[in-house]
């Protein structure tokens, strides 16, 4: 399976709950941390769930801080 990937900064305490809502939603993506110091996420997204990750991102930036790498 091809995934895309997007990279992204967020603060380093909302690592845990941002891989947490992410997850919840069955199969859009893998989130796996590439650089913890730093806080840098690479989000692998599933074929055709795209849009999706977008949307939980957007919803999440009302949350927490997230800046597009």
């Amino acid at each position: 399976m091809d995934t895309h990937s997007i990279f992204i900064r967020i603060n380093r305490r909302d690592i845990a709950y941002f891989k947490f809502i992410v997850e919840s939603h069955e199969g859009i993506a893998v989130v796996r941390t590439k650089d913890p110091r730093e806080a840098i996420l690479e989000l692998m997204v599933a074929p055709g769930c795209e849009r999706e990750v977008e949307e939980v991102i957007e919803v999440l930036r009302k949350e927490i801080s997230i800046e597009k790498l």
